[in-house]
């Protein structure tokens, strides 16, 4: 009847009365509990999947038909809420399961396996919502990838760290992450024996899973362009079968059934590549951390690429020249030294030298440009490149997730220069670069 009050409506508010009492409130609620547990009875889920100590992955390897339910479950619903069944009750639970999870952390100190447990929560969200881990980063739930990597950074602040890495089987929980790398960069100076070896060998599994992933974006966005100018090699591999078929179909002769072919055509395959000169200026000031990772990583792919000369440059109150170790990102971040504030000048005096042939060559100015009054010195210096004829790319930060952060003085005085900043986001940079190096 239109006058009854659906039942299944009630249960699942009862669910999300629960989940916001476990993430707002740390005390349990009992008559909430006890509701709960009816709710997920009434629908054939176990009241074990409410433990808040259990993570989805025990939860699923207990009851592995749930595996598909959490796939998805916070997908947009097709159901607009006036037809409530046991699907909606279920899907109820088990989304205030996840994210009571992901979003509920608690407080005091956490240890490897809390940490571990955490991050692998965290990836069942991403799957919840239709992505991958990394998709979520790329994608336009941007600002949710950032909202998931702050807490992880507050759980990694709450670790005894060096305890952690001191012994090897809770070393080995550990799943590398940006803020985890961050931590370890900051106290790398700290650690030493088999702290040090953990940490060495965490920052670089990272590495290695980071550099994966941009050195396909660098090959899909770096096929270069066909040269036109070019005469095409006559050699087999190059023949243009269908256009040779096409040009002599005139001598087609139709008594003997033969094509006659008095012309070859052939492919142009040749490419135009550019020797050029890549500076890549980054702040490892304490608020781009992320930047100085991502553009480690990032140079040292670029300078894998034939006649591409790169150069590093790494700057907070002081400038430090990073070109010797290129090739390694591994090498260049141990000998950073991440924090302190911003001094551009400082850098654009060692990066300007390096501009030998500036029509052949692109400087990548990578910071917030929050600096400590010197921005009209530092601007000066960008200016003086920009005029030299040298393609002059400032960028806000280099994130995973897109941020974009920029003193406004600076952004309106790029825009006027006719070089607007380039968004954040690590892929635009990449095709960037690539526009320019091919």
């Amino acid at each position: 009847m239109s006058g009854d009050v659906n039942p299944y409506a009630n249960r699942r508010q009862v669910a999300y009365w629960h989940m916001l009492s476990r993430v707002f409130n740390t005390e349990e609620q009992p008559m909430l509990e006890a509701g709960a547990v009816d709710v997920s009875e009434s629908v054939d889920l176990s009241p074990a999947i409410l433990d808040p100590h259990s993570s989805v992955d025990t939860i699923v390897q207990r009851f592995p038909e749930l595996a598909g339910e959490f796939d998805g479950l916070l997908a947009p619903d097709e159901n607009d809420g006036s037809d409530v069944g046991e699907t909606e009750v279920r899907r109820a639970i088990l989304a205030s399961k996840l994210l009571a999870n992901v979003f509920n952390t608690g407080s005091g100190a956490v240890d490897a396996g809390q940490l571990a447990r955490w991050q692998k929560d965290a990836a069942w969200f991403a799957a919840a919502v239709g992505e991958t881990a990394e998709g979520l980063k790329h994608g336009p739930r941007a600002d949710m990838a950032k909202t998931l990597a702050e807490i992880e950074a507050g759980l990694v602040s709450r670790m005894r760290l060096r305890e952690v890495l001191a012994d090897p089987t809770l070393a080995a929980q550990l799943t590398p992450s940006m803020s985890l790398v961050e931590q370890l960069l900051r106290d790398k100076h700290n650690l030493s024996g088999a702290a040090l070896a953990n940490a060495k060998a965490l920052i670089r599994r990272y590495i290695d899973q980071v550099a994966e992933v941009l050195r396909n974006q660098v090959e899909s966005a770096s096929t270069g362009h066909i040269d036109r100018s070019t005469p095409p090699k006559r050699v087999f591999r190059n023949l243009d079968i269908d256009r040779t078929i096409w040009k002599n179909l005139t001598n087609w002769d139709p008594e003997k059934e033969r094509l006659y072919v008095d012309r070859l055509f052939y492919k142009q395959t040749a490419r135009r590549t550019t020797p050029a000169r890549l500076i890549v200026v980054v702040d490892q000031s304490g608020s781009m951390v992320d930047s100085m990772v991502n553009c480690t990583i990032l140079a040292s792919i670029f300078a894998g690429l034939p006649k591409v000369d790169v150069h590093l440059i790494a700057f907070d109150t002081r400038a430090v020249d990073l070109t010797p170790w290129v090739d390694d990102p591994f090498e260049t971040l141990m000998r950073t030294n991440l924090g302190g504030g911003n001094d551009g000048p400082v850098a654009m005096a060692m990066a300007q030298p390096k501009i030998s042939d500036p029509r052949n060559t692109i400087m990548v100015w990578i910071s917030d440009f929050y600096e400590f009054n010197r921005s009209q010195a530092l601007f000066e210096g960008i200016e003086s490149v920009h005029r030299s004829g040298t393609t002059f790319i400032p960028v806000g930060s280099v994130t995973s997730s897109g941020r974009n952060i920029v003193n406004p003085w600076f952004r309106q005085r790029f825009k006027t220069l006719g070089t607007p900043v380039v968004s954040g986001h690590i892929t635009k940079l990449v095709n960037e670069l690539a526009r320019f190096l091919t």
